[in-house]
């Protein structure tokens, strides 16, 4: 199923929207982070009348499972560049999975000063990277909805032969040639494995508190090059900072997550 059918919502009234949490977008059973978000981001794009998230956060409430879904939107501004939007995404029930809050706006060409101190992560090309498939545990299903390729320092996860760096670098697209947009930045920013898998630490999977995806520009072609880093594990929690470049070499979208340190 294509990113645009798995998100798509449907208006109920002024600021309630009908969608649904589709069956294998999930990671071990749950709906990956950025997938989640995203259709909440969907609901405030269409509330805000504005093409593009610009900038989104997102604080998980509880885990998702595929059903049917209700997003509640509050647009709170609409100025002349940016409306700014909350949305929740609840259970048919009324359970509260994500909330999120967003500026919205249109992205385009500017005339602005421009000041970019890196460039993009340093990738073989896509067939001398390590491709990585769907399994029913690990990688979860979520993966049959996205092409991502790994850099081969930063394989194999979890064992005496990671590398020790958390950090993960790779290429992203959609299957099938669907058009990358705005909107499915927000689940590039959250697709790849945990840099933590890579730190060669007795860690296992850690789940999201909070995520937030700023978007700089609209995605020119099919392949994103992302990197994600992690510098900081304390206090039982760790960050995972993005980067996602496009095919024109453009920084077009940051993002930053903080996962807790499971106990134990």
């Amino acid at each position: 199923m294509s990113f645009a059918a798995a998100t798509t919502v449907t208006r109920v009234d002024s600021s309630t929207w009908q969608g649904e949490v589709m069956p294998h977008w999930d990671i071990v059973g749950n709906a990956n982070g950025g997938y989640l978000l995203a259709i909440a981001a969907r609901a405030a794009v269409l509330a805000s009348e504005r093409p593009d998230p610009v900038t989104v956060t997102g604080h998980f409430l509880a885990p998702a499972s595929p059903g049917p879904v209700t997003v509640h939107t509050e647009v709170l501004k609409s100025g002349r560049r940016f409306a700014t939007v909350r949305a929740e995404v609840r259970t048919a029930e009324g359970k509260p999975l994500v909330a999120s809050l967003g500026s919205y706006g249109e992205l385009g060409p500017v005339d602005a000063v421009e000041r970019v101190d890196a460039v993009p992560p340093e990738l073989p090309p896509i067939d001398q990277c390590v491709k990585v498939e769907a399994t029913d545990s690990f990688p979860p299903p979520f993966m049959d909805n996205v092409e991502l390729y790994l850099h081969p320092e930063d394989v194999p996860f979890g064992s005496a032969g990671s590398p020790g760096k958390p950090r993960v670098r790779g290429w992203f697209r959609w299957p099938d040639g669907e058009a990358l947009d705005t909107l499915g930045l927000i689940v590039a920013s959250d697709a790849f494995p945990p840099t933590i898998f890579n730190a060669n630490l007795p860690v296992a999977w850690t789940p999201t508190i909070e995520l937030t995806t700023h978007v700089r520009e609209r995605p020119v072609g099919e392949w994103l090059r992302c990197s994600f880093n992690t510098r900081f594990i304390t206090g039982g929690f760790l960050e995972e900072d993005g980067e996602l470049w496009d095919e024109n070499d453009r920084l077009i979208a940051q993002s930053r997550q903080l996962a807790l340190l499971p106990r134990g």
